[in-house]
């Protein structure tokens, strides 16, 4: 069997600021490229449920998340995130009730007004 090498970048960003690397993904002659075979040869997982990649979306190519088993090709550049400091649901939520919360004082200002 002859063996294969595709060429990637590897950007880690899960710590500070983000460090891009050349890596040589190195694939036997049946093997499918994976993005999980990328990160197994790279160091960073030792298989699917690793603790360090157990987050959903720790990992990705060109900013878009992918799976384990996702298929890799020549020049990608796979991607591996830190997790999120703040929860993008809570933050559009909470700016979504203060404006809730500016309406109902409007309201009761206009209200209060023609009271007077």
């Amino acid at each position: 069997m002859v063996d294969r090498s595709l060429d990637l970048l590897l950007c880690d960003a899960r710590q500070g600021e983000p460090v891009l690397r050349p890596f040589k993904l190195i694939i036997d002659g049946n093997e499918a490229p994976t993005v999980g075979l990328a990160l197994i040869q790279a160091g960073i997982a030792v298989g699917p449920d690793d603790p360090v990649l157990a987050r959903k979306g720790s990992f990705g190519v060109f900013g878009k998340r992918k799976e384990w088993d996702s298929p890799i090709y020549a020049g990608d550049r796979l991607e591996l995130y830190s997790p999120l400091l703040i929860d993008p649901k809570t933050v559009r939520r909470k700016k979504a009730n203060q404006n809730q919360d500016a309406k109902f004082q409007a309201a009761a200002a206009k209200r209060k007004a023609r009271r007077l």
